[in-house]
C-alpha cells in the first residue's frame, strides 16, 4: 500500500519532469522534420503495401470462410487496383527514376525523394509470394493460385535461369501457358493442365506424383532446409 501511494503521489511529479526534458507534446514524428519530401513518400509507399498486404488477407480469408463469390471477386479486383498503384508498375517518366530502385535518402538531383522501398519490400515479399500461390500450413507447403494474375503466363517458349542451393546458375526451357519462380532455392513451375496434380523431381532422378495441391510434411521440409534433394516442382493446375 506504501509503494502504491507513493506511485500515486510521485505520477504526475515524474510526468512534468519527463515533459520538461523531452518536450513531447510537441513531438510530431517525421513530418516536421522532412527534408524534401522523402519522410512523406517514405510512409506512403510503405502503406500502400501494408494496404495491399491487409487486402491480400481479406481475399484468403474469405476463401477459408466461404464468403460469397461476388464478394471474393471484388476484393481481388480491388488488390490489383492497389497493386497497380506501387512503383512497380509506373515509367520511369512517371516516377522520377528506376520504379524499383531502393532509394534511402534523397538524390541530390531530386527524382523519387525517398519512395520508402527499404519498409516496402517486407510486405511486397510477402504479398508476392501468396499471390503467386504459396501458402505453408501446419509444415506442408500448399499451392493456391486463385489471385495469380493469368497475363503472368508466358506467351511462349522462353528460359527460365536461376541459381539452385548450392549456388549453381541453372535454366529450364519453359513453353507457353507456364511460369515459374524459386522457392527456397528450389525451381517451382506452374503448367496450365486441366487435371490437378504435383510432380516432384527429385536429384537422384526419381520422381514423385501427387493429386491435388498440397506437398508433405517430409517433402516440404527437404525444400525448407535446402538440402539439395529436391530438383524442381511441377505443378498441374487450371491457371486460365
Amino acid at each position: 500500500n506504501l509503494y502504491v501511494d507513493l506511485s500515486s503521489g510521485e505520477k504526475e511529479t515524474v510526468l512534468e519532469i519527463y515533459e520538461q526534458i523531452f518536450d513531447h507534446q510537441s513531438f510530431t514524428g517525421r513530418s516536421g522534420t522532412f527534408y524534401g519530401y522523402e519522410g512523406l513518400g517514405c510512409i506512403y509507399w510503405h502503406m500502400v503495401s501494408k494496404l495491399l498486404l491487409a487486402t491480400q488477407e481479406s481475399y484468403f480469408r474469405g476463401l477459408d470462410e466461404k464468403t460469397d463469390k461476388a464478394i471474393i471477386n471484388k476484393i481481388k479486383d480491388h488488390y490489383y487496383e492497389i497493386k497497380a498503384g506501387i512503383g512497380l508498375y509506373k515509367n520511369p517518366k512517371l516516377y522520377g527514376a528506376f520504379p524499383m530502385d531502393a532509394y534511402s535518402h534523397t538524390p541530390e538531383n531530386s527524382g523519387v525523394k525517398q519512395p520508402g522501398l527499404t519498409g516496402q519490400v517486407k510486405e511486397d515479399i510477402l504479398s508476392r509470394m501468396r499471390e503467386l500461390g504459396i501458402q505453408i500450413t501446419k509444415g506442408q507447403i500448399k499451392f493456391i493460385t486463385t489471385l495469380l494474375n493469368p497475363d503472368e503466363l508466358l506467351k511462349g517458349n522462353n528460359i527460365f535461369e536461376f541459381y539452385d542451393v548450392s549456388g549453381n546458375r541453372q535454366n529450364i526451357q519453359l513453353s507457353q501457358d507456364q511460369l515459374a519462380f524459386t522457392f527456397c532455392q528450389v525451381p517451382v513451375i506452374y503448367i496450365n493442365s486441366a487435371d490437378e496434380k504435383i510432380i516432384v523431381s527429385q536429384t537422384n532422378k526419381k520422381s514423385i506424383t501427387i493429386k491435388g495441391n498440397i506437398l508433405d510434411k517430409e517433402i516440404s521440409l527437404e525444400i525448407f532446409s535446402r538440402t539439395g534433394k529436391i530438383e524442381k516442382i511441377e505443378y498441374f493446375t487450371k491457371l486460365k
